[in-house]
Parts: C-alpha cells; structure tokens; sequence
C-alpha cells in the first residue's frame, strides 16, 4: 500500500547498490565446413578437444575450418561454431537412401521412410560407420560374450509393462563403429544405452524419461531414432505393437551418408547471419575461417562479416585474403592489395596480410589456412593477460602460436604501404618468431577509431554502460535518477582510467541535456566523454654525440 491510513510502522526496501556489470569480450565466431556435428545451429565449444569431438577431425575439405578454429582456442577459451553445409548433405539411414536432419529443430519436422528406424545423428560420411545392436531378450544377451561385457545384466520386464502379460520390454542398445572411421579401430564401441524401455510411461527415479526413442534421441552422439512402430504403454496395450519383437540381437548398420562440405560464399554468409542478433547471441570477435574462396567470393565473405559486426556495434570482424593470393605467388603484395581495395571501410574490421602454414596433428601433413583465427585469438589473448584496450600486436601480446611459416613475409616497404591502407602485417623476424605487426582497423578516415584497441575500449564501455543503463528504464527523469546514473557511471569509469583505458573522462547527465522537451518525450539523456590511451606505433631514438667537455645542460637543457 502506498500510504498508512492508521497508526503502524511501515517498512520498505529500496536498492541504490545499481553498478556497471562486468561484460564479455572473448567470445569468439566462426561459420564453416566440419565433417560432422549439427548443422546451423550455433554451438559453444571451449578447447581444441571438444571441437573435434563435436564436429569432427579435419579433412581435405574441412581442414581450414577445425584448423583455423583450433589457432583460434589456442589463445581464447569459448568460441561460437556453425556448421555449414550444402544442399546435398545427408544422414546416413537404416535404408540407405539417406534423410538430411540438419539439428534436433529440423529432425522434429521430418516423417522419416519405414525403413529408416535409425539414422546417423548428423549429415556426412562418417554415418556410414555406424551400426547399432540391439538386444531383447535374456537368451540373446545370454548367449554373447560381448553383450555381458557391454552391459551388467539382461533386459528384463520394466515396470511400464505390467499390463503386457509379463512381456519382455526392456532393451540395450549399443552403438559402434563397424568400420574404424571414427575412433580408428574397428568394431569400437562409441554409446551403450542399456535398461530402457519400449514403453512410452517409463521413467527413471529422476523423473527422466526411459522409453528408447526419447532417451536416444536426447542423449546420443551418434543416432536418432525416427520411424519406428507404435509404443508400448501400461494400458493394456498388445505385446504386438511393441517396436522389437521377441528376437535375438540383430544388428543394423546405417548407410547412404553424404558429405556435401565443399561451400559456396552464399552457404558460407548465410551461417554467420546466424550470429546478427546482438540481444540474443553473444559474441565480441567474429573470424573468416574460409580462404579458399575465389579473390570475388573473398572480398564477398569479408565484406559480410564486416558490415554483421558494424550493424552490431559491439564485435569486431577478423578477415584474411584468399589463400592464391599468398600462396606460391611471386608478387603476393599485388594480390593482398587488391583484395584490400575491395573491402568495406570500418572501425569494426580487422585485415591481416596472409596465411599460415601449420601442422595438421590428425593426419600428419602440414597446411595452408588463413591467418583471421589466429588475430582474433590474439586479441583474446590481450583481454586475458591485459584488458579490452590493449594492443593485440608488438612482441609483448603479438607472437603467433602454432605457425611454421608464412605464405607473405612482407619487407619493410610492403608493410609501409599496406598498413597506410589498414592491413596488418604478419612479420617472422628472425630470432623472435612470428609476430602480428600491426593494429589498425579497417577504417580509412583517420581517427582514433582507426586502431582495434580504441575501437574495443569503446566497445567494452558501450556495451557495459548500456546493459546497466537498462535500470533506468520507467523510473522519473528526475535529478535523483540522474544523479544516480552518474554515481553509476563514474567508479566505473575511474577504474578503466585506473587499468589504463582512458586518460580522462566526463559524464554529464543533469539538466543541461535533459531540458523539458527531453523530459516531456520521455526521453534520459547522458553525455560521456572519454579520452582513450592509444598506443605506440612509431618510436623516434635520437642518438647525439657531444664534445668531452660539453655539459648536457648546455645541449639538451634540464638538470
């Protein structure tokens, strides 16, 4: 109630403990070509490990995509993957005609074929390895030394079938790898789901569901369960529409997998669409990992990923040159420049100067793969072991990991020219590795937005000031609330001051900008002017030799 209408005491509680939230700055992007693993779903992976495990080791067709996404986890911890995939991709199925099932989204909208029980979870070749067993009966699992050592027991009856006149309804189910493509030695087992049910009913003391097609399809790396016959149920239903009869283990292998990894720059920008919406995913450094596109199709896919992160305003964009253009090329200054000229002009883009030859561990050969991962891992590295507005560049923050040798080593006069044009060179010098020699954005006016340190100083503080100015949203557009937004603000900005982001600042929220007429519109108005460091980019030494008997005094003043 607002107001006491008789004598008592009345108690309320108002919070004035509002600050600045933390916000993230890592997280990095990337859309490409896998061998596995769902398809346009954006998925969170954190290390090399789980990249592979998820979306499969690398390939002829997919090696710049695991690899360029590996550099990238080398130096960041959370990395935002989609999938991409053509149009003639497909699971692998019981039938083998194969079923495209892009993600758990796309599976619930399909009526798979009769034939097709079980299928592979995701579209590709590597499908076609797997085969499920399945057992029904105590006999079966009696009778099969693999079974005992797969499974503790033998199915029995499960409590969902105790209207089915005793009938045998549980069931194991193991997957395996009939060929070794997946874990290298035939006949491996990859999942074993043991002491489910074919009644729909059943579930564990958890309250999770135990009935076979819910708990695969949920739990599996590795198949989905789609058309299959009617559950049973604990109404009295017939042991005849049970999904397994009364049979010995039997074995169904799945075929008919389809690869379909090789992407057009159209297949390619639709996936990193994925990531435009800042309000629902969030990202910071969005990376090329395709530079084996056309120089036209290149300049495409920069381009995209360019203007996704302007319209988002609060990640920057790492793109790369097509890999002809570095790669056995005599003139490769000719080419990176070219490719510079058609890119978009923008704070929120990063270029650097070529690709990179790294080792690919999975199948013992070394590749050629573009260098965008490895600055946006740089970058991540800076927030890591600095903040935000740090220059990811230099010999402190800059050295590349995991490079062998470069397609462009850029001499002083390319990088001269390059860097006038806003990319950054990768430079080996000898005796101090390789090292990303440039951090400048892609911005052509001058400014102090044309460097990536200023750009993500304004993006961090952007993006923080926002996410906590939402709680002035519906309050009064008084002097309290303003001062409040004030005393906000600047701790905040004192403490970046004090970590060395900013010089100076000024927040100015009063009446001043927010006159009547601001106030009658409903809208708040908060003036924050900031002075960001900015680092060095060129260091002049003047070494002056003097007489014996000159004082320093006399030729440089001062003490």
């Amino acid at each position: 109630m607002a107001f006491l209408v008789s004598p008592g005491v009345q108690v309320k509680e108002i919070d004035l403990t509002n600050v600045v939230p933390s916000t993230a700055s890592t997280v990095g992007a990337m859309a490409g070509s896998f061998a596995w693993g769902p398809v346009e779903e954006v998925t969170t992976v954190s290390s090399e490990t789980q990249l592979v495990e998820t979306f499969g080791k690398p390939d002829a067709s997919t090696f710049e995509s695991v690899l360029t996404a590996a550099q990238f986890l080398s130096y960041g911890s959370a990395l935002k993957v989609v999938r991409a995939v053509g149009s003639s991709a497909r699971n692998a199925t019981a039938s083998g005609t194969g079923i495209l099932a892009k993600n758990d989204d796309h599976f619930s909208t399909l009526s798979p074929a009769a034939g097709d029980w079980v299928m592979a979870r995701h579209p590709g070749v590597i499908g076609n390895a797997v085969t499920v067993e399945v057992a029904t009966l105590a006999s079966s699992w009696n009778g099969s030394t693999n079974w005992k050592i797969w499974t503790q027991s033998a199915p029995g009856t499960s409590p969902g079938a105790a209207a089915v006149g005793g009938s045998n309804d549980e069931i194991h189910i193991v997957v395996r790898d009939i060929t070794g493509e997946i874990t290298g030695t035939a006949g491996s087992v990859l999942e074993v789901f043991d002491f489910l049910s074919q009644a729909s009913d059943v579930k564990h003391t958890d309250g999770t569901s135990l009935y076979y097609k819910d708990y695969v399809n949920s739990n599996s790396k590795w198949i989905r369960i789609g058309n299959h016959a009617a559950a049973l149920s604990d109404a009295g239903d017939s042991a005849v529409g049970k999904a397994f009869t009364r049979v010995n283990v039997f074995s169904q292998a799945t075929t008919g997998g389809v690869d379909a990894n090789v992407l057009t720059v159209g297949q390619t920008t639709l996936q990193y669409s994925k990531f435009a919406d800042a309000e629902t995913i969030d990202v910071n450094l969005v990376f090329q990992a395709n530079s084996g596109l056309s120089a036209t199709d290149n300049i495409t896919l920069s381009n995209h990923i360019t203007a996704l992160c302007a319209a988002r305003k609060d990640a920057v964009a790492f793109v790369s040159p097509e890999r002809t253009a570095t790669v056995n090329i005599t003139t490769p200054y000719t080419y990176v420049s070219a490719w510079r000229t058609g890119l978009t002009s923008t704070s929120y883009a990063f270029a650097d100067s070529g690709s990179l030859y790294v080792y690919d561990k999975y199948n013992d050969v070394y590749r050629w793969i573009c260098a965008a991962g490895s600055t946006a891992g740089l970058t991540a590295n800076a927030d890591l072991v600095a903040d935000a507005w740090f220059s990811p560049a230099g010999f402190t923050r800059g050295n590349l990991r995991n490079v062998t040798k470069l397609a462009y080593n850029p001499n002083q006069a390319d990088r001269d020219t390059l860097y006038n044009t806003g990319v950054n060179p990768i430079v080996t010098f000898p005796g101090a590795g390789t090292v990303l020699f440039g951090d400048k954005t892609l911005q052509n006016k001058p400014s102090a937005f044309d460097r990536i340190n200023v750009r993500r100083l304004f993006i961090v503080l952007e993006k923080a000031v926002s996410t906590a100015s939402k709680a002035s949203l519906f309050e009064f557009n008084d002097e309290f609330t303003r001062a409040q937004f004030r005393n906000m603000v600047e701790p905040f900005l004192r403490d970046v001051k004090g970590r060395r982001g900013i010089t100076d600042f000024k927040v100015v929220c009063d009446g001043t900008n927010n006159t009547g007429n601001v106030i009658d519109t409903n809208r708040f108005v908060a003036d924050i002017y900031i002075k960001p460091a900015r680092s060095i980019n060129y260091i002049t030494l003047n070494f002056i030799a003097t007489r014996t008997g000159v004082e320093f005094s006399e030729v440089a003043g001062g003490n």
